[in-house]
């Protein structure tokens, strides 16, 4: 197999063929040609001494390119963080800035303008200054500061990344606000969610009795992640309202492009010691995100004087954000809290209703830079609950959390300085932004679970209503008090769930979250959200482990892997039986593939075929029972319902016997034309097993085939524990195994560490990661360090 270096020179001598070098998907494909530059990317290597304003500091890689940043104070240390982020993922931190503030195009080209109007229109890049202005002067603010200042040592003192030639252009100097940038786009990742457009939208087509079936609120089932009231545990949730119409489905199909995906999510829980064979808690985490080359987490060990932290970092953020410390570990699910409203106006011009008076738009127009194109113009306009949105000549009203100011990196700066559980709770409380399943455990025994980040209780007239519907801004309908939408908000008003009242649990003996609904009662003092994942994950978490609990078993770290690497789909336990039951009414083709069903036990692992079926025949199942309808209504595809419902609606829903749209259907035949065409792609991709389309394909910004990741066949799916979404590209993006009975706690990305092409660790984890392995979250190191940063030094000869 050629190696990196000679593929570069085949490149440059002409010598690979241009499908190698051929974008495929992501449209990145405005690239100079490759020079002498290049080839200097190739063989450049990193310095022995480096200069800092700073103290002293060394930075030692191990065997997988982890690095472990050793420094006397906080801003030694991030200096050197900075640095090595700089060093290791420049580009990848530059990608991000460049598309929160909309300026992509300017890079490469006319496939990112959409891209780049939105973010305009959202103003990101406003709300991150704001969060600057709120961070700066605090100890967290001034990491944040030492962290840019590494990252542009590196850019004075090296010469650009690969990617940089290729596009022919060269990054701007990193500021604090662009590691703010970072965090925005983190949460926007997150939290950024359109459900109460998308459900208007489908009203307004289908009538809101089949928008609360097809798209409903509350999804039944009883596996929420605080099971049931008891004393220490506190509770919120609401009831949910009309979902209203919009006239708004063309916006509302563009904006499902910059929506979080279906799928981005994760797996946690704690298990106390009184279920352990070590008579210690256990957690686990593994967030998923989507896939990319390099890795959406950096892997870090950072040591100071007075403590040690271990786990992954977002390059660009100095501080560890899932991982453990001296005292405990911890770990992070998306809540899928409603932090987002929308809001219809009476508009006149250039100006909007809002109660009594007509106020004018906060309005400017920019220009989005193209490359290699034309510049585009956009205006921008903001209300008093945030952006206006605009598309085809339907605008709407966003309110978002994550456009006002925020104290997360004070509160991951404070995990990671935590000596115990209270402090870590202390440390949370602050963590605004996103919204959070946040679990704890500690070597003194404790655990904890909380629900973080800002939630907004919204007020139409002085009562609190939920936030499942598009609101009349012009009349003043849920309005957010404390809320400021590019400023400072006021984080003790009473427009704010008070971090005492969100949901949490001391000392739970057994906490799982999946991203389904966080509580079990309805009936509660407030409203927490309407959107929450499918429960496929939830519920096989809460009953693997309820059933190793009652095998009267002690838990130990192999159980807590075992559960990671789950593979076992509840929707084809509930789904299979109606697909076998068709069977009388396919061909002999078809029915010869859904055969292969009969006796599975449901586990998507690679060697499976009976899992290929499965997996191909959703995807066809839900576009014969939703596609026609959705496109004869002018509906984007985006906007089709989820897996739940689609395995929940029955032969004799109103959607097959009384659609809103056309004539009945039989969902029998349905079945059996899904199964024909799971037959046709099989035959015509030529797929054997389900590891022939379950592969790890994890691509390169640019998607050339020479930055992408190799292709390896791996167990999993969407509903797993063990979770892969090859179509979305979304997966466990990192996985972390912690332990605190002295043995070492456990880690792996799926990638590498390094995003330099060149470096031995650009994928070095991959195949772990494919095959369920792990590697020690703390590093063993031998010899001297590779980085030493000296106050005043300059380069070693």
């Amino acid at each position: 197999m050629p190696t990196r270096r000679t593929l570069v020179a085949a490149l440059l001598a002409g010598g690979v063929g241009a499908s190698v070098v051929e974008p495929l998907r992501s449209g990145l494909d405005r690239f100079a040609p490759l020079s002498g530059d290049v080839w200097d990317a190739a063989t450049d290597s990193v310095p022995e001494t480096v200069a800092t304003p700073y103290g002293e500091a060394t930075v030692r890689y191990d065997d997988q390119g982890v690095p472990t940043i050793a420094a006397d104070d906080e801003d030694s240390l991030y200096f050197a963080v900075g640095y090595v982020h700089a060093a290791d993922r420049l580009f990848q931190m530059d990608l991000i800035r460049r598309r929160m503030r909309g300026e992509l195009s300017a890079a490469v080209g006319e496939q990112t303008v959409e891209s780049d109007l939105f973010h305009r229109q959202m103003d990101f890049a406003a709300a991150a200054e704001a969060n600057w202005e709120l961070l700066s002067g605090t100890p967290a603010g001034e990491a944040v500061a030492a962290h840019a200042a590494g990252v542009n040592a590196f850019r004075r003192r090296r010469s650009d990344p690969l990617e940089f030639r290729l596009l022919d252009y060269e990054p701007e100097p990193w500021t604090p606000v662009d590691s703010m940038l970072i965090q925005k786009q983190i949460s926007w990742g997150l939290t950024g969610d359109f459900t109460s457009l998308r459900r208007a939208t489908i009203a307004d087509a289908f009538g809101a009795e089949t928008a609360d079936r097809i798209a409903p609120r509350r999804y039944d089932h009883d596996a929420a992640i605080l099971r049931s009231r008891r004393p220490d545990v506190s509770f919120a949730d609401g009831t949910a309202g009309s979902a209203g119409g919009s006239g708004a489905g063309d916006l509302a199909g563009w904006l499902a492009g910059f929506e979080w995906p279906d799928g981005v999510g994760s797996n946690s829980w704690v298990v106390g010691g009184e279920h352990t064979e070590s008579g210690l808690p256990l957690l686990a985490n593994d967030p998923h995100l989507t896939l990319l080359a390099p890795p959406v987490w950096y892997e870090m060990h950072h040591e100071l004087p007075d403590h040690s932290v271990s786990g992954v970092t977002f390059p660009g953020q100095p501080f560890v954000v899932i991982g453990e410390n001296d005292a405990g570990a911890w770990g992070f699910t998306n809540a899928g809290l409603d932090v987002l409203d929308v809001y219809d106006y009476e508009i006149d011009g250039e100006q909007y209703r809002y109660g009594d008076e007509w106020r004018s738009f906060d309005t400017r127009t920019e220009t989005v830079a193209v490359s290699g194109g034309r510049d585009r113009e956009v205006t921008v306009r903001k209300t008093v609950h945030g952006p206006l949105l605009e598309r085809r000549g339907q605008r709407v009203g966003v309110a978002w959390t994550g456009l006002t100011a925020g104290r997360t990196a004070r509160a991951v700066r404070g995990l990671n300085r935590s000596d115990g559980r209270d402090e870590a709770v202390a440390a949370l409380s602050m963590f605004d932004q996103p919204t959070q399943n946040a679990v704890y455990a500690d070597r003194d025994g404790n655990t904890h679970y909380h629900v973080t980040g800002l939630v907004p209780i919204r007020r139409t007239d002085g009562e609190a209503v939920a936030g499942d519907r598009i609101f009349d801004g012009s009349a003043q309908e849920g309005e957010w008090a404390g809320y400021e939408p590019y400023g400072q908000p006021d984080f003790e008003s009473d427009g704010w769930i008070p971090f005492e009242d969100k949901p949490h649990a001391d000392d739970p003996a057994l906490l799982a979250t999946a991203n389904q609904r966080v509580v079990a009662d309805a009936a509660s003092e407030y409203y927490l959200s309407d959107g929450y994942s499918a429960p496929w994950r939830g519920q096989r978490l809460y009953d693997r482990l309820d059933e190793l609990v009652a095998a009267d078993t002690p838990l130990t770290p192999a159980d807590s892997r075992a559960l990671q690497l789950d593979s076992y789909d509840r929707r084809a336990a509930l789904f299979v039986p109606e697909i076998l039951a068709a069977r009388p009414a396919m061909s002999d083709r078809a029915r010869s593939l859904a055969d292969e069903l009969v006796d599975w036990d449901f586990r998507m692992v690679r060697d499976s075929r009976a899992a290929l079926v499965f997996a191909l025949f959703l995807d066809h199942y839900r576009q014969r029972v939703f596609g026609p309808l959705f496109d004869a209504a002018g509906l984007d595809r985006e906007l089709v319902p989820n897996d739940w419902v689609l395995l929940h609606l029955d032969a004799d829903d109103p959607w097959f016997r009384d659609p809103p749209i056309g004539e009945p259907r039989e969902r029998e035949s349905l079945l059996a034309a899904a199964v024909a065409d799971t037959a046709a792609e099989i035959d015509a991709e030529g797929y054997e097993r389900y590891g022939d389309y379950n592969r790890t394909a994890i691509d390169h910004p640019f998607d050339l085939g020479f930055l992408n990741y190799p292709e390896y066949p791996t167990d999993g799916s969407p509903a797993t524990l063990r979770n892969v979404r090859v179509e979305s590209g979304i997966g466990s993006s990192y996985r972390l195994l912690a332990r605190f009975d002295g043995e070492r706690s456990l880690s792996v990305l799926p990638g590498g560490n390094d995003g330099d092409y060149f470096s031995d660790h650009y994928a070095d984890q991959l195949r772990a990661w494919a095959d369920g392995e792990y590697s020690p979250l703390t590093p063993s190191l031998t010899g001297s360090p590779s980085i030493r940063f000296r106050p005043g030094g300059g380069d070693s000869a």
